[in-house]
This record gives C-alpha cells, sequence and structure tokens, in this order.
C-alpha cells in the first residue's frame, strides 16, 4: 500500500498535535504539583508554542511539497525563521509575567518540541511513498 503526500502530512498534523496534547496535560499536572496553578498556565504556554511549531513545520513542508526545489528550501527556511521570531516573541513576552514559571515553561516546551521531532521521525520512516509522490 502506497500512501500519498497528502496523507502523511495529515498523519504528522494529527499525531503531533496528539503528543502535544498529552505533554499539554502530563506538564499541567506536573507543573501544578511544583509551581502551582503558574505551573499549569506555564505548561499550557508551552504546549501551544511547541503545537505552533509542529504545525508551521507540517504547512511548510505540505505548501514546499508543491513548488521546485528552490521554492521548497525558500518555504522551508521562512518557516524556520517565523518559528525563531515567534520563539523569541514568546520568550520576551512571558519574561516578567506572574503566571509563568521558568522551568516548567522550559521543559514542556523542549519535551513537546521533542515529542514532536520522535513523531515527524516516525511517521516519514514509516511512510510508503513512490518516487513520483514525491515530487
Amino acid at each position: 500500500m502506497v500512501d500519498s503526500v497528502g496523507t502523511v502530512y495529515r498523519r504528522l498534523a494529527l499525531l503531533s498535535t496528539a503528543v502535544v496534547g498529552l505533554i499539554a496535560l502530563v506538564g499541567s499536572g506536573l507543573g501544578y504539583l511544583f509551581a502551582g496553578e503558574a505551573g499549569i498556565s506555564s505548561a499550557l504556554i508551552g504546549a501551544v508554542v511547541a503545537l505552533l511549531f509542529s504545525i508551521l513545520t507540517v504547512g511548510s513542508f505540505w505548501i514546499g511539497s508543491k513548488l521546485s526545489l528552490a521554492g521548497f528550501m525558500g518555504v522551508v527556511l521562512g518557516g524556520w525563521i517565523v518559528k525563531f521570531v515567534v520563539f523569541a516573541a514568546a520568550l520576551l513576552g512571558l519574561r516578567d509575567a506572574d503566571f509563568v514559571n521558568g522551568p516548567v515553561f522550559f521543559f514542556s516546551l523542549v519535551t513537546a518540541v521533542l515529542g514532536g521531532l520522535a513523531v515527524d521521525a516516525w511517521v516519514v520512516s514509516k511512510a510508503r511513498l513512490t518516487v513520483d509522490g514525491i515530487s
């Protein structure tokens, strides 16, 4: 059975969302234990930022797959720059917020990003695409 490129991207988006949701749930619980209510909001904010990263990655690959190689690279690089700006804005905007606990935010964000990368690697390694399906 051969997968379509759209099927692979849908699977990536759904599984990445599920992993980030699970990390938000577990992170909120652990955040509450370690930092109270600020831990809950920190874990949820970290998970939302990671979800944006995952969706931007999948979206940039999906859009780029319809373009030439140079267009693909441009879209992926543009997505990386957008992710960098979003991350910097999140750090600057939340730097002095009372409802954010830094370590909980950091660990939920890093865990969600690593989980998203693991999902990406797993889904792509299990995808069955033809050479024509890639172009």
